[in-house]
């Protein structure tokens, strides 16, 4: 019977999907370039959310403020496993419904920004996009679900409340939020649906050392991989975001593992009947709150829409789908190449790889870097490289001044201490919050009565030394995973921390 109704399913989404576009034109009278995706995303970019660890109190008010508007209608359809309320948000009244949904994985936030700017461009007015308000209205039935999982997102985490990865809770629909989902899903019974997520930062363009900043996929719906006309028209869809993509990140998009996950979400609306398309927001050198990322899912994700509005996205081949290449994963956060870090009796020249990893403090963060691999790197790429030829690691030294707090340091007094050979600073004390440590300064802090820098670099060690020529003289200084070259007045954001 379970079979029998499944069949149904696929054949009523599949026939709704197919009958839909197959009267369109493929012409686009509505697309918009990359200038007035731009325009569009700063006069309506939401100025409430700013950094990645945003909480659901933030998004609920949000929400509140635009049910008031009445362009939108917001409704509670749940409650997390803590209680939190599960809105959804949805717009248009045309034939083709879509479905949209964002953070169902607490610490991949990206989305469900680029999601409120395009809640704030539906309800713009007296501007130059109204013929594409117009036209999302007429043609579409829009459900929003931004943050599927307020709990892990409370705690940016993964999974839910109960440890469950909810894009793993697709088939058996056992919590709360993943059965939220699949039960809108079957009564909307979208042609379309948007499955919204980060992947980690250490993903690359093959053979290159581009980040991959979005990684796209039609999900599978059988174990072969087999092409219908809806996997088909997800990547169709997929070809003309990728088109909009090579605009403005060149080189750095890729596609996610294919592999059919029988468990996952987007797996399970693409069996359903409903063309799906993964968007995963990766890595962008210098964006470490992802809000240039956020402008590119807000760019492709609102160019979809006009296109299947009109159905132009028709128009593509789904063969160019096939050309994207497949997410690689060989980048690191740094990389020494040619490094001499063996003893006097036992000589080692060879390359190492640094990653540093975020630890949530609040609304707040702070990494620590470690030694991430060691050997012959030459497939492998960082973000950040230094060529190690003639350079050997020497051992750090602690500043004999003692300071009341981080804050009574500057950047630049900071960096000539690193000139100086000194990386750690005793302070007296911190704050009696977390958030008191947290420092965005180039050094090493500590309150402990001794620090004890790096004095060999081993697998999982930390990442703490100076890189200097044969004569002793510094080039480069390695702070808990970032680097510094000191021949530069190069000013960054450093997401330190008190031990």
């Amino acid at each position: 019977m379970k079979l029998t109704v499944l069949l149904f399913s696929i054949i009523s989404f599949s026939m709704c999907n197919s009958s839909k576009d197959s009267t369109q034109e493929f012409s686009s009278a509505h697309s918009l370039d990359t200038t007035q995706l731009n325009e569009a995303f700063e006069q309506y970019k939401e100025k409430e959310l700013y950094h990645r660890r945003f909480k659901h109190q933030t998004i609920e008010a949000l929400l509140k403020t635009h049910a008031q508007k009445n362009v939108l209608t917001v409704t509670q359809i749940g409650n997390s496993v803590q209680g939190r309320s599960i809105n959804e948000v949805t717009f248009g009244t045309g034939d083709k419904k879509v479905m949209l949904w964002s953070q169902m994985h607490g610490d991949e936030p990206t989305a469900t920004m680029a999601l409120f700017d395009l809640f704030n461009f539906l309800e713009g007015e007296n501007d130059e996009f109204q013929a594409v308000r117009d036209l999302l209205k007429e043609k579409l039935e829009l459900h929003f679900i931004p943050m599927l999982n307020p709990d892990g997102a409370e705690i940016y985490n993964r999974r839910n409340a109960q440890s469950i990865d909810l894009n793993r809770d697709g088939r058996k629909r056992q919590t709360i939020e993943g059965k939220l989902l699949r039960d809108r899903a079957e009564a909307v019974k979208p042609q379309y649906g948007f499955n919204l997520h980060d992947q980690n930062i250490y993903y690359n363009v093959p053979e290159t050392k581009n980040p991959v900043t979005i990684s796209l996929l039609a999900p599978a719906f059988n174990e072969e991989r087999d092409v219908n006309d809806v996997r088909g028209g997800a990547m169709k869809i997929i070809v003309g975001m990728n088109r909009i993509l090579q605009q403005y990140v060149p080189d750095a998009v890729a596609k996610y593992d294919d592999t059919f996950s029988p468990r996952g979400f987007g797996d399970n609306f693409q069996m359903l009947g409903a063309s799906t398309v993964l968007i995963e927001s990766g890595g962008l050198k210098g964006d470490p709150e992802k809000q240039e990322i956020r402008r590119l899912n807000f760019a492709i994700i609102l160019n979809a829409l006009i296109e299947i509005a009109e159905g132009s996205y028709q128009k593509y081949d789904a063969e160019d789908y096939n050309a994207i290449p497949f997410n690689a994963s060989q980048l690191h956060d740094v990389v020494i190449r040619n490094v001499e870090i063996g003893s006097d009796s036992i000589p080692l020249r060879t390359d190492v790889g640094i990653r540093r990893s975020e630890f949530t403090i609040n609304t707040d963060y702070f990494v620590r870097g470690r030694i991430e691999d060691l050997g012959d790197m030459e497939d492998n790429y960082g973000y950040d490289e230094v060529d190690g030829t003639g350079l050997k690691l020497i051992v750090a030294k602690v500043s004999p001044q003692i300071v009341d707090s981080a804050q009574n340091l500057t950047i630049d007094q900071s960096l000539d201490l690193l000139r100086k050979g000194f990386m750690a600073v005793k302070v007296k004390q911190v704050g009696p919050s977390k958030e008191n440590k947290l420092h965005q300064l180039p050094l090493i802090f500590f309150t402990q009565n001794q620090f004890f820098p790096t004095t060999e670099i081993t697998l999982g060690g930390t990442a703490n030394f100076f890189l200097g020529d044969e004569s002793g003289q510094l080039k480069y200084a390695i702070v808990n995973g970032y680097v510094i070259d000191l021949s530069k007045k190069d000013k960054a954001i450093w997401k330190n921390v008190v031990f």
